[in-house]
C-alpha cells in the first residue's frame, strides 16, 4: 500500500466516522455525549488524508543534475556511488509498506455497508446483570406523574439497594427489550454503557403479573407496573435480579437511543 492508497483509506474512514456521528448511527456504538469527540476525530482523519494526498500529488521540485564523466570527485579506482531517487534503491526496487494496512478498510465497510445492530438479547444472555455490587441506597423521591417514567437501571437500583422504599406504591413506566430469562420466561432488559458498546452490560428485570407474551427476543416494549419484593438470580454471575409487577404493556418501535 503506497502513500496515496493510505490517504484514500484514511479519507474513507474519516468520512464514515463523520457520517455515523451526524446521524443516529453512532448511538449503536458509544454513549450520546461522545458525539462531539467523534465529529472532531473524523474531521482530523479527513484533514490528515487531504494533506497526505496534497503532499504526494504536488509537482516535484526540480533537482540539480549529478556530475558525469570526468567530473567525478571520487578517488581513482573507487566504485561509482549509488544514489536513491524517489524512494528507490540503487537496483531500481521501490520500498513497499506492509499490506496489513489494507485491513483499515474493514471498519469503513462495516460502517458504510453492513452496520451491526446495537447490543440486544444475545449480549444480555451472555453477560451477568450490571447491578452485582452494592451501591448508595439514599435515593431521592421519584418525580411527579402517574405513571412516572424511570429507566430500567434506576428502577433496578432502587428495587435492589433501597428495597423499594423510594418507590413505594407508585406506578412506574419502563422501556426495554424482551430477552430470555433464567427459566425461559421473558424478562425486560436494557444495556448500559460506561463508554462504548465494548463495555456494555445488561440490566435485567424479572416480570410478573401481565407479562408480555408472544413477542420475539429484541422486541421493544413499554411496561407500566409497581414494585414487588420478589427477587431472582442471574445464572451468569449469580447476582440478584429484581422484579416488576406488570399491570399493562405495549410494543413500541425500536428507540433511537437504545442504551442507558
Amino acid at each position: 500500500m503506497n502513500r496515496q492508497a493510505q490517504a484514500v483509506v484514511l479519507l474513507l474512514l474519516g468520512g464514515a466516522v463523520i457520517r455515523a456521528s451526524v446521524t443516529d448511527l453512532y448511538l449503536r456504538y458509544v454513549k450520546e455525549g461522545l458525539r462531539p469527540f467523534l465529529i472532531a476525530a473524523g474531521l482530523l482523519l479527513v484533514a490528515a488524508a487531504i494533506m497526505t494526498l496534497w503532499y504526494e500529488l504536488r509537482p516535484a521540485a526540480p533537482r540539480a543534475l549529478a556530475p558525469t564523466g570526468g567530473g567525478s570527485t571520487g578517488a581513482p579506482g573507487d566504485p561509482p556511488a549509488h544514489h536513491e531517487v524517489d524512494g528507490h534503491d540503487g537496483h531500481g526496487h521501490g520500498h513497499h509498506e506492509p499490506r496489513v494496512g489494507w485491513l483499515l478498510i474493514l471498519p469503513v465497510l462495516g460502517l458504510l455497508l453492513v452496520a451491526p445492530p446495537a447490543l440486544g438479547s444475545y449480549a444480555a444472555s451472555q453477560a451477568g446483570t450490571a447491578l452485582s455490587a452494592p451501591q448508595q441506597s439514599d435515593y431521592p423521591p421519584l418525580p411527579e406523574g402517574d405513571p412516572v417514567s424511570v429507566s430500567v437501571l434506576d428502577y433496578a437500583a432502587r428495587a435492589l439497594f433501597d428495597r423499594g422504599a423510594s418507590i413505594g406504591d407508585r406506578r412506574v413506566q419502563l422501556t426495554g427489550f424482551i430477552a430470555d430469562g433464567p427459566e425461559g420466561q421473558p424478562i425486560l432488559a436494557r444495556m448500559v454503557l460506561s463508554c462504548c458498546a465494548a463495555d456494555g452490560r445488561p440490566v435485567k428485570l424479572g416480570l410478573t403479573g401481565e407479562v408480555p407474551t408472544g413477542l420475539p427476543n429484541d422486541s421493544w416494549v413499554e411496561v407500566i407496573g409497581r414494585y414487588t419484593d420478589r427477587l431472582g438470580r442471574d445464572p451468569v454471575n449469580d447476582a440478584e435480579i429484581p422484579y416488576l409487577e406488570v399491570e399493562s404493556w405495549r410494543q413500541i418501535p425500536t428507540p433511537k437511543r437504545q442504551y442507558d
